[in-house]
């Protein structure tokens, strides 16, 4: 299945205060602000906050593993030119973050984020303080194109349990383990077709999917936000992309390293693969395990997840089976979030913690 994806990481001087400064990055690397700027293996762009850099492959690939070199080839790269002024942190959210430490990025696309700041104020966590983990799944027909939308609006709550990694807000634990979907659910709640609670309605077509964004654009034009209608201002948990025909997973949080990313790409690409998946379809009910698994992870749906690991490592490449060993421990140990949450609890040492996870993404190394 052709695969790309996207990885945002947080600038961060000495101490992991955030530094907002992606723009001095892409300038020095290409002499200018161009939105992709190739850098080593791999490209970066520019994100909302000028405390954030994307990374992505060069190229999508049907092999993890080429994703995996070309994402840490580019960080390696990074580190190679910036390893004395930067450190890179992944997660859902910076843990320390406060938002008079971040900017909004002032070089040029202002005007979306004009129309943003108008309707949903945009300095908050939910925008200036987010951290995902994409996931591009091409379609090739609009009936596969129905499919993985369907089946993976389905798979929601369990992506969320086994990626949730957002247990900090600006230095505290305040007891959810996946903060970064609390923030972002809410982020553009005046108008609630365009994030739709996370979990979407399931399509019946194509016609079915576009009818829906024309019914958020009408929204979006009657706030005199036109500027706005545009495929990718869709924000659920899974969204459709036509200008480049992928199906879009937008619900997991950035991981500690490439390698537990892709880890999640197995997962997720060996469940779409098996048929008759034991999966609940109501509406009700998924936001109500997507409720619980942003809260605590794992815990609770073990039961669940453990089905479909078993169903994924069955249906897996023997590729896919070699990353999915890591989506067993989360299973079996509880999301990087729970795990990160019970050592805080345990020592109070977030510098620490953040420490070891900029080593565990500069060497792609998992945690623990």
């Amino acid at each position: 299945m052709m695969t790309g994806t996207e990885h945002e990481y947080s600038l961060n001087g000495p101490g992991f205060s955030p530094l907002p400064e992606s723009d001095r990055v892409l300038l020095e690397v290409s002499g200018s602000w161009d939105r992709e700027v190739p850098l080593g293996d791999a490209t970066i762009y520019k994100e909302l906050q000028k405390t954030v850099l994307e990374f992505t492959p060069c190229r999508p690939s049907t092999r993890l593993s080429d994703l995996e070199s070309s994402v840490q080839g580019g960080i390696q790269e990074f580190y190679r030119r910036f390893g004395g002024r930067y450190t890179l942190l992944g997660l859902g959210m910076h843990p320390t973050l406060t938002l008079d430490q971040t900017r909004v990025w002032d070089h040029d696309e202002g005007e979306y984020y004009t129309v943003y700041d108008r309707l949903f104020g945009i300095r908050q966590h939910g925008w200036l303080n987010i951290q995902a983990l994409q996931v591009n799944l091409e379609y090739g027909s609009g009936a596969r194109m129905v499919s993985l939308h369907n089946r993976i609006r389905s798979l929601i709550p369990f992506l969320i349990a086994i990626s949730a990694a957002s247990p900090f807000v600006e230095g505290k634990a305040p007891g959810p383990v996946d903060n970064r979907l609390l923030f972002y659910r809410e982020n553009q709640a005046r108008i609630p077709a365009i994030c739709n609670g996370i979990v979407p309605e399931p399509i019946a077509s194509v016609a079915d999917y576009r009818e829906r964004l024309e019914g958020l654009y009408a929204a979006l034009r009657s706030r005199d936000a036109g500027i706005l209608c545009e495929e990718w201002v869709a924000s659920a948990g899974v969204i459709v992309r036509f200008s480049r025909p992928c199906v879009e997973i937008k619900v997991t949080d950035e991981q500690e390293c490439v390698h537990s990313d892709m880890a999640l790409c197995a997962f997720v690409r060996a469940l779409l693969r098996t048929g008759n998946l034991p999966l609940e379809e109501d509406r009700k009910s998924l936001l109500e395990m997507a409720e619980q698994a942003i809260s605590f992870g794992t815990a609770g749906l073990e039961d669940e997840l453990n089905v479909l690991f078993r169903r994924a490592e069955q249906a897996a490449t023997p590729e896919e089976r070699h990353y999915l060993t890591l989506v067993k421990t989360r299973i079996d140990e509880g999301s990087l979030g729970q795990i990160l949450l019970e050592r805080f609890e345990d020592t109070g040492d977030l510098q620490g913690i953040m420490q070891d996870l900029s080593v565990c993404l500069k060497e792609n190394r998992p945690y623990g």
